[in-house]
């Protein structure tokens, strides 16, 4: 296994607001491209499984299979253990660990997989190494990260634009990669991987419905966050520039024909 490196600093944290959104995520909604892929009897390794929303829709595509989830907070890990004890999902497992250095011994799982968090590390090559060590061979590992800077919005808020560069440049000083959706087949060559298929899908904010929902959580993730958190601390804003932003937020989800389009990369490597 390899040597256990320092923990990154996640940009989102783990306020109510962020767990809220992670946990609207199905398989079918973030992980469709993984889908094909899950049949009875596939072992999986979700890696940062967040809230296990995703982890849980996989354990049920697999069964009998063993599905783990793992995530390095263990509040988090609880909260999933908890989704999937209240859905009745019985062959999932959830964990603590480090995606540096996984604990699984080598050519372990048919399927791993890492949803959203590449875009979090100051190393995201090592981390597929790592991910392609616990994977049989000939085995699946599947990623799938936003592009911030792909993002598009209508109409036009300045508060919007404030929002994404401010975004940019707390994940920069994390020394994380906000754009990573663009870079994730080079990632992916980088870490060894010679069979590697990329696709791309969208999560759209359109509807009525649709714009409340994303304009009242990530006004709240602007001021009160790790978002806002950080963005004190590394003097990049000040109280009022988050106010300001997060009253854009609101501004946007109150339009009638707001759009607000987040393109996602994906890759399909065998290792």
């Amino acid at each position: 296994m390899n040597e256990q490196k320092p923990e990154d600093v996640y940009t989102h944290g783990h306020h109510e607001s962020v767990v809220r959104a992670h946990a609207s995520r199905t398989a079918e909604n973030s992980a469709a491209f993984v889908i094909p892929h899950l049949t009875a009897g596939t072992s999986v390794l979700d890696v940062g499984c967040g809230p296990g929303s995703i982890t849980c829709d996989f354990a049920e595509l697999v069964a009998p299979a063993k599905v783990v989830g793992l995530d390095r907070s263990a509040e988090i890990v609880a909260q999933a253990a908890s989704l999937a004890a209240e859905r009745g999902v019985e062959n999932v497992e959830f964990v603590t660990g480090n995606i540096y250095d996984l604990d699984f011994e080598d050519e372990t799982f048919d399927l791993v997989h890492a949803h959203q968090v590449l875009q979090h590390l100051t190393d995201p090559v090592a981390a597929l190494r790592e991910m392609r060590r616990v994977a049989k061979p000939g085995a699946i590992v599947a990623v799938r990260d936003a592009d911030f800077h792909g993002m598009s919005w209508y109409p036009e808020v300045r508060e919007l634009d404030d929002w994404m560069e401010l975004y940019q440049k707390i994940a920069r000083r994390n020394g994380a990669e906000p754009d990573a959706g663009r870079r994730l087949v080079s990632w992916a060559q980088q870490a060894g991987f010679t069979d590697v298929a990329p696709s791309s899908s969208n999560w759209l904010y359109a509807t009525a419905q649709q714009r409340r929902w994303q304009s009242r959580v990530w006004s709240e993730r602007v001021l009160h966050s790790a978002f806002a958190e950080q963005a004190l601390e590394y003097g990049l804003a000040n109280e009022a520039d988050l106010a300001r932003i997060a009253a854009g937020w609101h501004r946007w989800g109150s339009t009638d024909d707001g759009f607000f389009l987040i393109p996602n990369g994906e890759v399909i490597a065998r290792a």
